[in-house]
């Protein structure tokens, strides 16, 4: 039941940059005193990459809660995450810039 619940956040956070202009849902973005409309992807892309590293922490606090101990991982695993969350992401980006830019 954790892992699909797991699996669940980490679907709807990696769609989370893609749904808003501000930055964190929070922080407004300007550009000299006037508010920007869309939101650079490059800020998009800052936001997943903070969201990645913050999913982490609540994955490895998951496993210590569950199991007691953290299993150790090479640089494969985090490489292999790092990817599947940019699978996940591929929803949100579709929508921002390529499906809501046609209608």
């Amino acid at each position: 039941m954790t892992d699909w619940l797991l699996l669940i956040l980490l679907l709807f956070a990696a769609n989370l940059p893609w749904f808003s202009h501000k930055l964190f849902y929070v922080l407004p973005l300007k550009r000299n005193g006037l508010s920007l409309a869309n939101k650079h992807i490059g800020w998009c892309l800052l936001e997943l990459v903070i969201l990645y590293f913050m999913m982490g922490m609540v994955a490895r606090y998951a496993e210590q809660s569950i199991y007691g101990q953290v299993a150790t991982q090479g640089w494969e695993f985090y490489a292999v995450t790092a990817c599947i969350f940019l699978v996940f992401a591929f929803p949100g980006f579709v929508y921002r810039t390529l499906w809501k830019s046609t209608l």
